[in-house]
């Protein structure tokens, strides 16, 4: 998880925050986050964000432990 303490982020700007071409920033294009969830769910895992009281965001991500057997494969050593 990584917090920061800035303004916050509304509930109407949250659901459609991971979206592609949704963006806050006058110059964004707003990929970064639509990018970001997708590598992270083709990995089966988690991203998301939620709003601090009084002030801030936290954004968490989770991901699935490795699969040693894959890793074990994968060795080039």
């Amino acid at each position: 998880s990584v917090s920061d303490n800035g303004p916050g982020i509304s509930q109407e700007i949250a659901d459609r925050l991971f979206e592609p071409f949704a963006t806050t920033k006058v110059t964004g294009i707003g990929m970064g986050l639509a990018m970001s969830r997708a590598i992270v769910e083709a990995c089966e895992g988690k991203l998301w964000v939620e709003s601090r009281s009084p002030s801030g965001a936290v954004f968490h991500l989770t991901l699935p432990p490795a699969d040693q057997e894959t890793d074990t494969q994968n060795d080039t050593r």
